[in-house]
């Protein structure tokens, strides 16, 4: 199993990067590094100029890979979704009970993240953070929609469409599975960040977890709505 995980390459949309990071040792460096610097500094005050001094390397060099701070930001984004999507499909591919099913992919998908020695290049506890505090960066611009034509954000539409076929799965009656997916998704993000920063206006703490609420809240739901209830 070891072996086999050590080839798992996760795969980004090949139009959000002008050369692939993962293909050179510059390129995980570039990863590696603007993954702990953004975190330190945050994405408003990162600079390619900034993660250059940080990697001894020229400016220039790293607009080889991304052609803005932008596309770097995606590029993250979407491998942080795709890295989860791999979790989901594993710990639930051999789950026959629907409702067992669904649960497990909500807990992969709200729980505390643990670091996976797989990436040796890449902290997914670094990053997860980041992906808390700068996701909707990534998609509240004036070019949203052009960029999701160009399918800069299929991973994460995926990742809440495999979601949605598990709630209707479990219940064919319920009328929203495409909205509660995207709310289990989003809102595990703001939960942790409230629960970080505005504990005042959460429930969640370190003995309720955001998983504990959104799989009450998505049970509660589906409950009251099954056979038309």
């Amino acid at each position: 199993m070891v072996n086999l995980l050590s080839n798992l390459k996760i795969s980004v949309p090949d139009k959000i990067f002008i050369k692939d990071p993962e293909s050179s040792d510059l390129g995980k460096r570039i990863i590696e590094h603007s993954i702990l610097l953004i975190d330190e500094i945050g994405f408003d005050s990162f600079t390619f100029k900034k993660l250059g001094a940080k990697i001894g390397s020229n400016e220039s060099s790293i607009y080889r890979y991304f052609e803005s701070k932008h596309k770097l930001l995606l590029y993250l984004t979407s491998w942080y979704w795709a890295w989860i999507e791999y979790q989901m499909v594993f710990t639930t591919y051999n789950i026959p009970d629907k409702e067992k099913q669904l649960l497990k992919a909500i807990e992969v998908l709200t729980r505390t993240i643990e670091q996976d020695m797989t990436f040796s290049h890449i902290n997914e506890i670094v990053l997860n953070r980041i992906i808390i505090n700068e996701y909707s960066k990534s998609y509240l611009t004036k070019e949203v929609d052009s960029e999701n034509k160009e399918g800069y954000f299929e991973v994460y539409k995926r990742l809440i469409k495999r979601l949605r076929d598990m709630i209707s799965k479990l219940n064919s009656d319920y009328q929203y599975p495409a909205s509660l997916a995207s709310t289990i998704l989003e809102g595990s993000l703001h939960q942790h960040f409230l629960k970080e920063h505005f504990s005042s206006i959460t429930d969640c703490d370190e003995s309720v977890t955001p998983t504990q609420f959104f799989t009450n809240l998505t049970l509660t739901l589906l409950n009251s709505t099954k056979n038309g209830r």
